[in-house]
C-alpha cells in the first residue's frame, strides 16, 4: 500500500515539474521523461509528446488514453482540457484521475476539403448563432460555454465552380467525420450522437436543408477521408495546427482548448 501511494505521489510530482516548473530537481524532470504517456494517434497530444521527447503509448482515442491510466498500463495521458473537464474528477467516469496545468494553448476549428466553400458557410452559421445566442445555449448544455471564441459577422461566399455546398445539398446529406469525444461528440443512452460539435453540425445541416450523418473515422486518416469524399467535414474538437490548416480549408476558431497531462489522484 505504501509503495502504491509513493508511486502515485511521484507521478504527480514529476508531471508538475514538467509542466509548471514547480522547482523539482533535475533528476525529477528526467524521471518524468521516462514515464509512458498514453496519447491518441494523430492528435495534438501526440504532437506535444513527440515535441517533448516523451515515451508514448499511441491508442485509438483519448477515451482509450484515460482507460490506459486508470488501468495502470500507462503512467499518464495527454488529452484535451475540454475532455478532461467532462471525464475526470469527482462525479465523472474517472473520479480518481486529475489533470495538471496546461501544456499548450490552442483553438478548435472545423475542417473541410481544401478550397471548399463549406468552411465559409459554416463560418456564417457560427456568426449567426453566436449573435442570436443559440451557440452559447448549446455550449452551456455541454459545459463548454466558457471556452467559446467570439464570432465576428461573416457572409457566406459560394464558389463559382465545384461548390461543396451545392454538392452536399445535391446529395441530401452532410457526412461528419468524428471520433467518440465527450463533450464534443458522443452517444447518449439511446445511441444517438450528441455533444456540442454534434449539435452544431446538425444546426449547419438544417440550414443546408440536408441530414447530418455521423461517421467514426481513424483520426490519423482524417485528411485522406476528406479528400476521398468519404466524409464532407471533420468536426470533432480538432485543434487548428499548422499541418491541419495547410491540408484543409478550416473554419474560424470556435472554442479555446489546451493539452493537459492526466495522472492518478
Amino acid at each position: 500500500m505504501k509503495r502504491k501511494l509513493a508511486m502515485m505521489v511521484m507521478v504527480s510530482v514529476m508531471a508538475c515539474a514538467v509542466l509548471t516548473g514547480c522547482g523539482g530537481a533535475k533528476e525529477t524532470t528526467a524521471d518524468a521523461a521516462n514515464l509512458v504517456y498514453a496519447v491518441e494517434t494523430g492528435s495534438a497530444g501526440e504532437a506535444i509528446a513527440t515535441e517533448k521527447g516523451f515515451k508514448m503509448n499511441s491508442v485509438a482515442s483519448q477515451a482509450d488514453a484515460l482507460m490506459e491510466v486508470a488501468s495502470g498500463t500507462s503512467d499518464a495521458a495527454i488529452i484535451d482540457l475540454l475532455m478532461a473537464g467532462a471525464m475526470i474528477g469527482e462525479g465523472t467516469s474517472y473520479p480518481d484521475l486529475v489533470h495538471t496545468d496546461e501544456l499548450t494553448t490552442e483553438e478548435y476549428g472545423v475542417g473541410c476539403r481544401k478550397g471548399s466553400d463549406l468552411a465559409s458557410y459554416i463560418n456564417a452559421v457560427f456568426a449567426e448563432s453566436y449573435a442570436d445566442g443559440s451557440m452559447k445555449e448549446t455550449a452551456t448544455t455541454y459545459g463548454v460555454q466558457e471556452a467559446l471564441v467570439e464570432q465576428a459577422s461573416v457572409e457566406f461566399t459560394a464558389s463559382d465552380a465545384d461548390s461543396d455546398v451545392a454538392y452536399i445539398q445535391g446529395k441530401g446529406s452532410l457526412i461528419v467525420g468524428i471520433t467518440e469525444f465527450e463533450p464534443m461528440d458522443y452517444k447518449d443512452a439511446s445511441g444517438e450522437w450528441i455533444g456540442f460539435d454534434a449539435d452544431m453540425a446538425r444546426m449547419v445541416a438544417d440550414k443546408l436543408g440536408v441530414e447530418a450523418q455521423f461517421v467514426i473515422i481513424d483520426w490519423d486518416n482524417k485528411i485522406m477521408e476528406l479528400d476521398s469524399k468519404n466524409i464532407d467535414v471533420v468536426w470533432n474538437g480538432m485543434t487548428l495546427t499548422n499541418e491541419v490548416k495547410e491540408a484543409m480549408e478550416c473554419t474560424n476558431p470556435y472554442c479555446n482548448n489546451a493539452q493537459v497531462i492526466v495522472v492518478p489522484k
